[in-house]
């Protein structure tokens, strides 16, 4: 497995922290070169002080024109994982413009940009690609306290499959990684409410949180030689919550 994406260049968005960073990590260790981004230098800082010497870091903004247009620099781009994204829980009725803006800003037209930006380049370089949106089980289900948050990923499940129908004639694969519940300093607050925990590890029937390794696996799999046959389909890490 060291070896399965020699030659490639993977670019990761949000790779800083949690399921970004064991993504980064990932890759590099099966032998890609990877791009990783994200806003916070000390972030990106820590992750280099552990790298294998694969990786490069960025640090941008994925909602900035500057970092859209940066994506043309990279030479030979083989692999997006679209993973930034973000969540502000909040009762429907009590949803505010300026939190409704940000979700959807940086889920929804963050992730396509990021990804009409890779594309092209892909397009440009006549580069057979993969491209991995990061989802979630929520874009498959509803949840209370999460319609904007669903609303995004619903979103990015329909534009997942929509790329991989557009996009398979040039032989880019498209597909999404869709994780339940994963400690990670986004969610670490959320978990420590002791009923909230509860509730969750009663809709998981394996009663356990995903990890970002378990993520990064998947992620691993989709862009590897082995999910070769493998576009437009969304991979449920959600120890059985959909299955419900």
């Amino acid at each position: 497995m060291s070896a399965v994406l020699d030659g490639q260049v993977a670019l990761v968005t949000g790779a800083g922290r949690g399921i970004g960073r064991a993504c980064a990590e990932a890759l590099a260790s099966a032998g890609a070169r990877v791009v990783a981004v994200a806003r916070s230098k000390d972030d990106l800082s820590e992750l280099l002080a552990h790298a294998s010497g694969r990786i490069e870091t960025w640090v941008a903004d994925v909602t900035d024109d500057y970092f859209i247009a940066r994506i043309a620099t990279i030479k030979r781009l083989s692999i997006l994982v679209n993973n930034a994204g973000g969540n502000r829980p909040q009762a429907f009725v009590d949803v505010d413009t300026e939190s409704l803006d940000f979700v959807t800003g940086l889920n929804v037209r963050a992730v396509f940009r990021v990804a009409q930006a890779a594309t092209r380049v892909m397009l440009a370089q006549g580069t057979k690609g993969s491209i991995v949106n990061m989802s979630s089980q929520m874009g498959h289900i509803g949840s209370p306290n999460r319609t904007v948050y669903c609303m995004t990923k619903h979103a990015v499940e329909g534009l997942t499959k929509a790329m991989a129908v557009e996009l398979a004639p040039q032989g880019i694969r498209v597909n999404s990684v869709a994780p339940t519940f994963v400690e990670t300093p986004l969610t670490k607050p959320m978990l420590e409410d002791p009923e909230f925990k509860e509730f969750i590890m009663q809709m998981i029937p394996l009663r356990k949180l995903a990890s970002v390794d378990d993520v990064a696996a998947a992620v691993l799999y989709l862009v590897s030689p082995g999910a070769a046959m493998v576009t437009g389909h969304s991979l449920k890490v959600d120890g059985g919550w959909t299955a419900h």
